[in-house]
C-alpha cells in the first residue's frame, strides 16, 4: 500500500505541475484502486494530498505567474459551496459518486483536446487586463460549481479552473497554470474542513502520497515551461479518457 501511495504520488504531484490541474481529478481513483482506500476515506485524503502538492508546485510562479485577484474571487466563491457539496457527499450512494466522477472525467479529457487560446477570450483586455464589470458573473459561477464538485467528489478542480480561465477570462497559459493552483489550493483547504466532523485518514499512505506529489509537483512546475502546452494537454486529455472508462466500469461492476 505505501509503495503504490509512493508511485501513485509522484504521477498525480506531475500533473499538477506539468498543467496546473488533472492531478485532483485522478487522485481519488488512485486512492480507490491504486491503494485499495475506501471512496469515504480517499476523498478527504486526495485534498490534502492535492492541495499540498499544488502549493508546492505554486511556488516557481508566485511572482509573474498568478492572478491574484482572480484566484481569490473563484476561491472565495467556492468555500460554501464546498460544504455543500460535501453534504451532499453524505447521502448519495459511492458508486453512484464513482459514475459521476467518470461522467466529469470524459468532459474534461474532451475539453483538453481543444486549443486554449491565450489573451483572446471575451474578458481579456489588451495588455493583459480584465473586463471585471462584465466577467464578475462567470467568475463567481465558475468558482461556485468547482467549490461544489470540490466537496462532493475530493477533486482540487484544476481539470475545470484550467479552460475556464484561458476560454472565458482569455488568459496566458502561464498565468492559467499558476492561478488554477492557488485556487486548488483554496478549494482543498475548504472541502477538507467540511470533512473534518468524520474524517478518517490513513496518516502513514497520506504521507507517502503527498510526500512524492510535492516533490514532483515541484520539479514539473519548474520544467513545464519548456514543453509545448498541446503535447501535454494532448497526452493528459488520452490519459483522463482512458482512466474514466476503468472508473464506470468499475462502478458499474460495483
Amino acid at each position: 500500500m505505501i509503495l503504490a501511495a509512493l508511485l501513485l504520488g509522484v504521477f498525480v504531484g506531475a500533473l499538477l505541475g506539468l498543467v496546473g490541474g488533472g492531478g485532483s481529478i485522478l487522485a481519488v481513483p488512485a486512492l480507490v484502486y491504486g491503494v485499495g482506500l475506501p471512496l469515504e476515506e480517499a476523498i478527504p485524503t486526495s485534498l490534502i494530498v492535492v492541495g499540498a502538492a499544488s502549493a508546492v508546485a505554486v511556488l516557481p510562479r508566485l511572482r509573474t505567474g498568478v492572478n491574484w485577484r482572480l484566484a481569490g474571487i473563484i476561491g472565495a466563491a467556492g468555500i460554501p459551496t464546498a460544504y455543500l457539496g460535501t453534504l451532499v457527499n453524505r447521502l448519495v450512494d459511492p458508486q453512484l459518486l464513482l459514475g459521476a466522477f467518470s461522467v466529469i472525467m470524459v468532459i474534461a479529457g474532451v475539453r483538453m483536446f481543444f486549443a486554449t487560446p491565450a489573451a483572446t477570450g471575451p474578458c481579456a483586455l489588451p495588455g493583459g487586463g480584465t473586463r471585471w464589470r462584465s466577467c464578475l458573473p462567470r467568475v463567481l459561477a465558475t468558482g461556485t460549481v468547482v467549490g461544489f464538485l470540490t466537496g462532493l467528489l475530493g477533486v482540487g478542480g484544476g481539470f475545470l479552473i484550467v479552460p475556464a480561465l484561458a476560454l472565458v477570462l482569455g488568459l496566458p497559459m502561464g498565468v492559467t497554470i499558476g492561478t488554477s493552483l492557488v485556487i486548488i489550493v483554496i478549494n482543498s483547504v475548504a472541502g477538507f474542513s467540511a470533512h473534518l466532523s468524520d474524517v478518517q485518514i490513513d496518516w502513514a499512505v497520506t504521507s507517502a502520497f503527498a510526500g512524492t506529489a510535492m516533490l514532483a509537483s515541484l520539479i514539473t512546475g519548474r520544467l513545464s515551461r519548456r514543453l509545448p502546452d498541446r503535447v501535454l494537454k494532448t497526452s493528459f486529455a488520452i490519459l483522463v479518457l482512458c482512466i474514466a472508462v476503468y472508473v464506470a466500469i468499475r462502478a458499474v461492476a460495483g
